[in-house]
């Protein structure tokens, strides 16, 4: 069983000038990243905010899907969005898997730049074989800082396209990642 673990950080993230901020968290990004994760087989799926305003927002959002109205809408936006929890920061979401698995996960931050300590797809994938948790981070805003980035046990390599255009949404990173290290590339697809 493979344990993979998301977070969507907008603390600590940068702005365009570099300046360490905390984010708003978008209601796009929680709907379509909690239906990739729930897609992908991910455990949890956590949103991380200091900021009491946007936890409250987050609990609201996600107690309408999951208990309210919301639940007779489409219950299966429901499901995925069951996957979300809400984190003050980085270190509670760490405490919480460890508890959960007995073991500490391993960080990967995603980045649209390239590093010296990437780790490929491929590579990511054979060691989620192994049974470790790990925890997938992905940034908000204009992503992290390079002291957040060498903190972490990996940098994952980014998503190229043949293209000069490199600012994917998050929540489209999320799914393109996802689908690179859980997808199923068994079908006939897999050879084209």
């Amino acid at each position: 069983m493979l344990e993979l673990y998301v977070a969507l950080m907008h603390y600590p993230v940068v702005n365009k000038n570099g300046d360490i901020i905390a984010s708003a968290v978008t209601n796009l990004d929680l709907h379509d990243i909690a239906r990739a994760a729930k897609t992908y087989g991910v455990k949890a799926f956590y949103v991380v905010t200091p900021l009491k305003d946007q936890q409250e927002l987050v609990m609201k959002l996600l107690s309408h899907w999951t208990t309210g109205a919301g639940t007779n809408c489409n219950k299966v936006r429901g499901e995925a969005l069951e996957l979300a929890k809400i984190s003050e920061n980085l270190d509670e979401v760490i405490t919480e898997i460890t508890k959960q698995t007995g073991r500490a996960p391993k960080t990967v931050v995603t980045s649209a730049k390239k590093n010296m300590r990437n780790i490929s797809f491929n590579s990511l994938r054979q060691n989620l074989k192994e049974g470790n948790p790990y925890l997938l981070l992905f940034g908000t805003a204009w992503g992290f800082s390079e002291q957040f980035i060498s903190d972490a046990d990996y940098v994952l390599s980014p998503i190229m396209a043949d293209s000069d255009y490199n600012h994917l949404s998050v929540r489209s990173a999320v799914s393109v990642v996802l689908d690179r290290l859980k997808g199923d590339y068994r079908g006939s697809y897999a050879n084209d």
